[in-house]
């Protein structure tokens, strides 16, 4: 049978960075085995139904990499819409589906129509809880005759549609992260199925989808582990093949607290607006509970379908370390091929007013290869880059050498331009420069802190910057005359 995964996410808001992880083991284990991703889309709650989630999900999987090859996508004008001939892949769409197999799991004596009102399943539930009982539902409407349920179904009495579950015996089934895993069935609630306003739960309805969709690897958090039971019992009562089972570990804050936008950024949209890379991203949720055993840290999608195994997950939760994401995101910045590296910088230094994009691409890169290694990410570009585009304003003190004087600076600078002028066009590269620079403050009898420091200064404006040489190269010979120049002014 051919390996089929899928990433099944509500609509209710942007694609939180715990749903990118579940969406890249999922493809990952369809790709490593020559199978299927597909994308389906669970809004059967639609009062949390928020507008422009669908295309939020598609978009964020998108630019991460991960295509989908059967379920929802966007066309070229931006719109949703179904590939594939096993949907509809929506699930308000597929509400008859739903209504002709819970038909079948009542006619069947597997489901109970329950008229209890939250009313009273609230005044239960804090009964158990100041009776330190286990919560859940008591089984009230289970034993009721259904004839009289469907008497009281047909005069519009407002009912839900329970699972019955066994009351005695043990589920169990293997996880392929936690091994073989048992629960008590007489711990495991009667599950509603069908709510009040006739759409399905999660429960029932991932069942149903998942087996005519022919889903055969199941992949989701570990939050649905205890609910686990409820859905192979489904499998059971209509004789169903259930998939391969595999919950992943809780994404942690660094104080070991379940990830929350309370304490940071969880949207996968907030680390695109950021400027993080989709490769760094990627690899950097790849090793939120993965360790490929190696001591490898950097790898290509590609590469991750090669080695990427479900076995090697750890068992407790992973901790969202942002300083890893930033260092990934360094790696793969300094990377980048000019070319790449011009591309995916563009749109920020445009959109920061500094260029206009019809710039030369050849000193762009070389204004981008200052900074690369120096920057966690492309919004910090601009800020990082904004001195070569616009004549810095800085106090004049800080062209002062630490162990030198106002007086020395006085003495370098002008004749330091002077020199500088001297050099030709032709020469005027970091390595040509650096060895005439240097020969002339040998032969001048000054410290290399004493000339360097100040010439730096006057070129970026800034104590902390790429070295003077750099600078100087891409400013070119003109703009950084004029600079020294400048910084001569700021000491008279």
């Amino acid at each position: 049978m051919m390996v089929r995964t899928r990433f099944a996410p509500s609509p209710t808001g942007h694609l939180h960075v715990g749903g990118l992880r579940t969406a890249l083991y999922a493809y990952l284990i369809a790709k490593q085995n020559g199978g299927k991703f597909l994308l389906r889309i669970e809004d059967t709650d639609q009062k949390r139904f928020v507008e422009g989630s669908i295309e939020n999900i598609i978009n964020s999987l998108k630019w991460a990499g991960l295509d989908v090859d059967e379920g929802v996508q966007l066309n070229a004008d931006g719109k949703v819409i179904q590939v594939g001939d096993k949907g509809p892949y929506i699930q308000s769409q597929r509400l008859g589906i739903y209504k002709k197999y819970s038909k079948q799991l009542l006619d069947d004596g597997h489901a109970y129509h329950c008229f209890c009102t939250a009313e009273r399943l609230e005044d239960l539930k804090n009964y158990q809880q100041a009776n330190k009982l286990p919560t859940g539902y008591d089984k009230q409407c289970r034993s009721l005759d259904q004839g009289e349920a469907q008497n009281r179904v047909e005069a519009g009495e407002v009912h839900v549609l329970r699972l019955k579950m066994p009351i005695a015996g043990e589920t169990t089934f293997v996880d392929l992260i936690r091994g073989e895993v048992t629960f008590k069935n007489e711990l495991i609630d009667d599950q509603v199925i069908i709510k009040a306003d006739g759409f399905p739960t999660y429960h029932f309805a991932v069942v149903v989808d998942d087996h005519f969709m022919e889903i055969t690897n199941v992949i989701r958090g570990d939050e649905w582990l205890s609910s686990t039971p409820k859905h192979l019992q489904i499998y059971k009562y209509f004789n169903w093949e259930a998939p391969q089972m595999t919950h992943l570990p809780l994404l942690l804050n660094p104080d070991k607290s379940k990830l929350s936008k309370r304490q940071g950024d969880v949207a996968v949209e907030d680390y695109i607006n950021k400027g993080y890379l989709p490769e760094a991203m990627i690899n950097f949720v790849a090793f939120l509970g993965w360790n490929p055993g190696t001591e490898q840290e950097i790898f290509s999608l590609e590469e991750l379908v090669k080695e990427f195994k479900m076995e090697k997950i750890n068992k407790s939760g992973a901790v969202f370390n942002l300083e890893k994401l930033d260092w990934y995101n360094q790696q793969y910045l300094k990377n980048l091929k000019n070319e790449e590296l011009v591309e995916v910088c563009l749109p920020w230094l445009v959109k920061a007013g500094l260029v206009t994009g019809n710039e030369d691409k050849q000193w762009l890169a070389a204004a981008l290869e200052l900074e690369k290694e120096r920057v966690k990410t492309l919004a910090e570009l601009p800020e990082a880059l904004k001195f070569l585009f616009v004549i810095p304003e800085y106090d004049g003190q800080i062209l002062i050498w630490k162990k030198g004087s106002v007086d020395e600076v006085k003495k370098v600078l002008p004749a330091l331009a002077e020199f500088m002028d001297t050099i030709s066009v032709q020469d005027w590269n970091k390595d040509k420069m650096q060895i005439l620079v240097g020969g002339w403050t040998t032969k001048n009898e000054f410290s290399n802190g004493s000339v360097l420091w100040p010439l730096r200064v006057s070129l970026s404006g800034q104590q902390n910057s790429p070295g003077p040489f750099e600078i100087a190269e891409v400013l070119g010979k003109d703009k950084s005359i004029k600079r020294i120049k400048l910084a001569i002014g700021k000491l008279s």
